[in-house]
C-alpha cells in the first residue's frame, strides 16, 4: 500500500467519524459504561477534532509537505504503542503518524478506552483488508522494533528500563498552564473554561495551573467560569468537587470557588479533578524564565500575552491540537522515518 493509498484511506476515515451511524452511536455508548469518564459529549468532542483537524486532506497534505523523506520503498517497522486511555481516543496520533510513515502499529490499549481506536481500525481494514497487515492489538508488547509509551511518571520509570535497548519515545505526566494579567476579556474567560473542563481536566492538555498577576481579583473569573456548572451534572465530577471542598476546608487551606471549581495557591502544575492550582507572578520576564525551567512538565501554555522564547496557543484553544501539535514536543514522524535511515 502506498503513501497515497493510505493517505485516501484516513481521509475517507475523517468523513465517516462525522456520520451519525447506529454503530457509531453503539461505541460510544460502550465508551461509556467501561468508563464513565468517557461521556458521550466528550467522545464527539474527540472524534470531531480527530476528523477536522487530523484527518483533513489539505491539513493533512499541508503538514505532510514537512516530511519529504517518506517515501514507499521502506522496510516496514513493528512499532509497540502503549495507549494512555485518559481521554477519548487518545494516542491516534500515534497510529496516523506510524501508517502515514507505512510501519505496523503492535496496539496495547489502556483498559480505559477500548472501544473508540478499534472503532476506527476496523473501518479502515473493512474498507482495505491490506491494513490487517498495519494494526495488530496485544496484551502484552513482544517482537517490535521500535516503541511509543504514554503513561505516568511511574510507569514512564518502568518503561524506561523495559525499552530502554529500543529506540523509543517515553511520555510522561505534563499538564498545562495559562497566564492571566486581568486584562482579559469576558468571551476571553470564558474559552479558558474549555481549556480546564473539557474532558473533566484529565488530558495533558487541560490547564491546571494559572499564573496571575499579583493581586488578581478572581471574582470576574469564577463569576464567569460558573457558566460550566453543567458539569456538575456529572457523577464522578461532582464526587470530586464534593470531597475535595471538604478536604480544603477541613484543613483550613485557603481556596476561592464557585459551584463547579475550586482554585488553590500551590507551586505543583498538577492540581485534583475539580481544582486549578495558582501562582502569583511579578513580572513576565521572570515568568518567562521560570517556565523555560519547567519545560518537562508543561505541555501548553495558553495566553492572549505576548511571549518570547515560548510557544502558547489562545486562550480557549489547549483542547484542539493540529497535526503539528506533537505530544511533549517530540516530533514523532521525525522519529518513525528515522528507523529507515
Amino acid at each position: 500500500m502506498v503513501l497515497k493509498e493510505r493517505l485516501e484511506l484516513l481521509v475517507k476515515l475523517g468523513s465517516y467519524l462525522q456520520e451519525d451511524s447506529e454503530l457509531r452511536q453503539n461505541v460510544i455508548l460502550e465508551a461509556e459504561r467501561q468508563n464513565r469518564w468517557m461521556t458521550k459529549a466528550n467522545s464527539l468532542k474527540a472524534l470531531e477534532n480527530l476528523s477536522t483537524e487530523f484527518l483533513s486532506l489539505s491539513k493533512l497534505e499541508n503538514w505532510l509537505k514537512n516530511y519529504p523523506k517518506i517515501n514507499n520503498n521502506i522496510s516496514p517497522k513493528k512499532i509497540g504503542i502503549v495507549l494512555a486511555g485518559n481521554i477519548p481516543a487518545v494516542g491516534f496520533h500515534d497510529i496516523l503518524c506510524t501508517f502515514l510513515c507505512g510501519h505496523h502499529s503492535i496496539l496495547k490499549y489502556s483498559d480505559k478506552d477500548r472501544h473508540l481506536i478499534p472503532f476506527m481500525i476496523d473501518y479502515l481494514i473493512k474498507q482495505d483488508k491490506r491494513c490487517n497487515t498495519f494494526f495488530h492489538q496485544t496484551n502484552r508488547l513482544k517482537d517490535f522494533d521500535a516503541v511509543i509509551a504514554t503513561g505516568s511518571n511511574n510507569s514512564a520509570l518502568y518503561f524506561e528500563q523495559y525499552f530502554a535497548k529500543y529506540p523509543n519515545i517515553i511520555r510522561k505526566n505534563r499538564n498545562s498552564i495559562a497566564i492571566l494579567n486581568g486584562n482579559e476579556s469576558d468571551e476571553e474567560l470564558l474559552k479558558l473554561g474549555i481549556d480546564i473542563f473539557r474532558y473533566f481536566g484529565l488530558g495533558c492538555r487541560s490547564v491546571s495551573k494559572l499564573y496571575v498577576t499579583e493581586g488578581y481579583d478572581f471574582t470576574k473569573l469564577l463569576s464567569i467560569l460558573d457558566n460550566y456548572k453543567n458539569i456538575m451534572d456529572h457523577t464522578k465530577y461532582r464526587n470530586n468537587y464534593e470531597y475535595n471542598r471538604s478536604i480544603y476546608l477541613l484543613n483550613n487551606v485557603v481556596h476561592f470557588a464557585n459551584d463547579c471549581l475550586m482554585l488553590v495557591e500551590h507551586e505543583s502544575m498538577l492540581s485534583r479533578i475539580s481544582s486549578v492550582h495558582y501562582e502569583y507572578y511579578n513580572n513576565l520576564e521572570d515568568l518567562q524564565t521560570l517556565l523555560k525551567t519547567k519545560k518537562e512538565e508543561i505541555q501548553c501554555i495558553a495566553t492572549n500575552i505576548n511571549l518570547s522564547g515560548l510557544e502558547t496557543v489562545c486562550l480557549g484553544e489547549t483542547q484542539s491540537p493540529a497535526l503539528s501539535d506533537f505530544a511533549d514536543s517530540v516530533d514523532t514522524m521525525e522519529f518513525l522515518i528515522a528507523l529507515n535511515s
